[in-house]
């Protein structure tokens, strides 16, 4: 071997040793790929980096989010103010970038799996592309904003108030907000917004948008709005012409510690903001914290649902580590030991200190439901074999299990998307150690067609025995560390109009709807009759999994044999 070659394998041993990243970024417009565990696939996403990047610079972000039917690419486009050309199609305008005026920020536009909306996976590829941009630069934690347009303007709204302590502000635009958002109004508090709307508009009507505006700014937001009048759905040429945006964007800066934090919740997985935790809720019912300081170490707490919480105060101005501190929770006061870290929970109906801490067997981040939840994390569709000798009742169970693993869109004839999600579709005698404890199973049949079920059967609390054709029982339970969906008897998505002339219904229940989206809108369990919308029973399971009294005799009758837990 040359020595030429043996210095070039000793530096490139060093190179890999040593860890440094030989990723290489050029300045200007561009696109990356992350890879999603959800299916094992790369999802593309839009990069603007300044052209006179440096590496060891710490840069602001902007996230931008696309409007349905849109993409990444023509986002970018969009945020820098660019329209598409006279004639020129969106097919056509994302084939190429051009030249714009450069910002000193870093923009990146999440492709999101197209149009399925900004909650669930798609809401996860945000959150992923955000962690690979402080992953590959300096981001500059004070300064991140959000924006989008049309359904991405919605989906700025969820994902803003949903985590508000994320971001510096944020700009919703023509926003067409998920369900998942109006509850959640109040945690803007600390969070300013400019909205912009077109007066004209037909898809986002300006009365929706005045009607948010004027709900946030009723629970004290700090909102901008922008309407220009007799513009119609492309009010986005407006907000994001010669570079508005990031002059709205320029001197806004988070404040990690406000003297007042505002938060709802309905679900561990959004857990609190700022210097408020919640650590015990009822997962799917509204929960709420409002905490002020009134003075040095001295906190008004006021809760409505809520049974335990923490406040983090380490660097807060108005708290002194070496001195008590007094909270007062829903007009009871207490004193709490000087530390960073104060915890609070209920007992007896009064609040003491301490921190909760939750039972393995009891629900938390991760571990709640609902059913849908299982689904928008990684996850593999298990169809049975047990006691199928005949080749083709094995391929109608497996292209059910094919059906639910669909997350195709269609919305009223507007438009359809084929399914951006490509989860597996085994056989239960394919299922692997690593599916047992790293993935969420949906399994389909019963302990006499699913081995799987068969095997995991008395640790799950319910299983459909009777043997009629016209019921559907589908639920979520904790295994292994992750969750599970049984679906049983008919498929979960299964919808019979009452006539004829019915209509599948969209966004706050699941009839009509195909595939894995049908689950969205189901709570923990569900038993219906021959359609997903004549619903026997449905609910959540208690906060330690076991099922509510009220739900057992339901069940019982239509032939579900209850699990006792020891």
């Amino acid at each position: 071997m040359s020595l030429g070659r043996i210095s070039f394998s000793v530096l490139l041993f060093v190179f890999l040793f040593n860890g440094i990243s030989a990723q290489y970024f050029q300045s200007g417009p561009q696109v990356e790929t992350f890879y999603s565990e959800i299916d094992d696939s790369e999802q593309p996403y839009a990069l603007y980096l300044p052209e006179s990047f440096n590496p060891d610079k710490t840069y602001p972000l902007v996230v931008m989010l696309h409007g349905a039917m849109s993409n990444h690419r023509l986002a970018l486009k969009r945020v820098f103010g660019k329209t598409n050309l006279p004639g020129e199609s969106d097919a056509e305008a994302s084939r190429y970038f051009p030249p714009w005026e450069d910002v000193e920020y870093i923009v990146v536009a999440p492709y999101a799996r197209g149009t399925m909306g900004y909650v669930g996976i798609p809401e996860d590829d945000v959150m992923q592309v955000i962690e690979k941009c402080r992953k590959d630069f300096k981001i500059d934690e004070d300064r991140i904003y959000l924006t989008g347009l049309s359904m991405g303007g919605g989906g700025t709204l969820f994902i803003g108030l949903s985590r508000p302590d994320l971001f510096a502000a944020i700009a919703p635009v023509c926003p067409a907000p998920p369900a998942e958002a109006f509850d959640l109004e109040e945690n803007a508090l600390n969070l300013p917004m400019a909205i912009h709307q077109g007066g004209a508009d037909p898809v986002v009507k300006p009365e929706g948008t005045r009607r948010i505006v004027e709900e946030l700014r009723s629970v004290g937001t700090m909102v901008e709005y922008y309407e220009y009048p007799e513009v119609h759905h492309d009010s986005w040429a407006n907000a994001y012409a010669n570079g508005n945006i990031f002059k709205w964007f320029d001197g806004i800066v988070r404040n990690p510690y406000p003297g007042r934090v505002r938060f709802a919740t309905r679900w561990y997985k959004y857990p609190g903001a700022y210097w408020v935790k919640i650590d015990k809720l009822t997962p799917g019912t509204l929960a709420r914290i409002d905490a002020e300081f009134t003075g040095e170490n001295q906190v008004n707490v006021e809760t409505d649902n809520l049974k335990a919480f923490s406040l983090n105060l380490k660097n807060h101005p108005q708290f002194e580590s070496s001195k008590l501190l007094k909270v007062i929770i829903d007009g009871q006061e207490i004193s709490s030991l000087p530390r960073f870290n104060h915890s609070f929970h209920k007992e007896g109906g009064k609040w003491v200190t301490g921190r909760y801490i939750a039972p393995v067997m009891a629900k938390k981040a991760g571990l709640e439901g609902p059913v849908y939840e299982v689904v928008t994390e990684r996850h593999v569709y298990v169809f049975g074999t047990k006691n199928a000798d005949d080749p083709d009742e094995i391929n109608r169970r497996k292209s059910v299990a094919r059906e639910a693993a669909d997350f195709s869109v269609s919305l009223g004839g507007y438009f359809e998307q084929n399914s951006t999600v490509n989860p597996r579709v085994i056989a239960d005698r394919q299922v692997t150690h690593f599916d047992r404890y790293h993935s969420n199973m949906v399994l389909f049949g019963t302990k006499e067609t699913n081995s799987v079920i068969a095997e995991i059967g008395d640790k799950l609390p319910m299983h459909l025995e009777n043997t009629t054709d016209s019921l559907g029982l589908v639920y979520c339970y904790p295994h292994n560390g992750n969750l599970v969906v049984v679906s049983s008897g008919l498929p979960f998505w299964t919808f019979v109009p009452d006539d004829k002339d019915q209509q599948p219904l969209h966004g706050s229940r699941f009839g009509g709807a195909s595939g894995a989206q049908a689950l969205k809108g189901m709570k923990d369990f569900l038993l219906f009759n021959r359609s997903n919308q004549n619903v026997i029973v449905e609910g959540y399971f208690n906060h330690d999994w076991t099922l509510p009294k009220e739900a057992v005799n339901t069940l019982k009758s239509h032939g579900v044999v209850i699990n006792t837990r020891e």
